[in-house]
């Protein structure tokens, strides 16, 4: 445990009505019910149409037709899918109550910008072709971004408003340098077009064990963090007062949005939306404390992702529509609702 939980927050905690607790048990353990009758239909339903008995007999199929389909294919990218789901959900959850802003997302902070970039730097300068070797890069491009916002945000000092600022600043550079590369070199574009859109299609049992331990590490801790990060939200003067260590659970949240994003982004390229839609609308459930919050982001947001990947397959058949695209079209209304929803209650 990262910070005992104050006098207050338990009071808080002991004065939820337990018909509300268990109202949100059972919320979580039908969203994991959700979860496991979308990834059924991740592996069930595919660009390439086949029978439940066909689906069937390829999970029981070391080789051939079918299992090329629902073994190396369908499942390693459901599997990423989940994992991938999982860290931006959580990465987003945290960002949100770090930078105390219920519309953050992870590429709030540049971390998407700087794992496009690092990629686009290895395909342009050093003539990377391999995915496995896009992963690293893209992970430590997006570690030195964090770690950039980190000290801009003002260290030791920082605050979620210069965070963000930070954040956004090094995105808008970020951004321009990769725009620029893919323009002027046409090989960088004609790689770079396919991952920057984001995608599941290239999930690899050796893509997804490079990537497990970091999503596995940045989850763990993002969990860990719910009671100091609930802390935070009640402004730096209480959570003093309250006993939490302001500085240490900036930073610790920092590296568990940056390590999830990061393998994420990795892994899938940059997928927008996931880490700002699932957290803000979990919110409205099970209110403001992260200890629920951050188990529903973990569990709901694959949902999101495997479902907007499922309809891609079956919407553009016999070709597919990248799940990055799904959800860029599913984020856009949902933002400007949350957005307009804001703005009028404020009023």
């Amino acid at each position: 445990m990262l910070v005992d939980s104050p006098p207050e927050q338990r009071a808080e905690s002991e004065s939820v009505p337990p018909t509300r607790r268990a109202i949100r048990a059972v919320g979580l353990l039908v969203s994991v019910l959700i979860l496991v009758v979308v990834v059924l239909a991740s592996i069930a339903i595919g660009a390439k149409q086949l029978s439940l008995g066909e689906v069937w007999h390829g999970l029981f199929e070391s080789s051939g037709t079918y299992g090329d389909v629902v073994v190396d294919d369908r499942i390693s990218r459901t599997l990423l899918g989940l994992l991938a789901g999982a860290g931006l959900g959580l990465a987003g959850a945290v960002l949100q109550a770090l930078t105390r802003n219920p519309l953050a997302d992870p590429g709030l902070l540049g971390i998407n910008a700087g794992a496009s970039a690092a990629v686009v730097t290895a395909i342009t300068f050093f003539g990377v072709t391999s995915l496995n070797v896009y992963v690293w890069f893209a992970f430590l491009g997006a570690a030195a971004v964090g770690a950039l916002v980190w000290f801009l945000g003002g260290s030791r000092g920082a605050t979620p408003v210069r965070l963000a600022l930070a954040g956004t600043a090094i995105t808008a550079a970020l951004y321009g340098y990769l725009q620029a590369v893919m323009i002027t070199d046409d090989s960088a574009l004609n790689k770079m077009r396919f991952w920057t859109v984001g995608s599941l299609t290239s999930a690899t049992d050796s893509t997804i064990k490079q990537v497990l331990p970091f999503l596995v590490a940045g989850m763990v801790l993002a969990l860990a963090l719910a009671r100091p990060l609930n802390a935070m939200e009640m402004g730096d003067d209480t959570a003093k007062a309250l006993g939490a260590n302001l500085n240490r659970t900036r930073v610790l949240s920092m590296l568990a949005a940056t390590v999830l994003c990061g393998a994420a982004t990795a892994a899938c390229g940059p997928i927008v939306f996931v880490g700002l839609m699932v957290p803000h609308a979990v919110r409205s459930f099970t209110g403001p404390d992260l200890r629920w919050i951050l188990p529903y982001a973990a569990v709901l947001s694959p949902v999101l992702l495997l479902g907007a990947d499922v309809v891609g397959r079956i919407v553009a058949r016999p070709a597919e529509l990248q799940v990055g695209i799904v959800t860029a079209i599913l984020g856009g209304p949902v933002f400007i609702f949350l957005v307009r929803r804001r703005r009028t209650a404020q009023l």
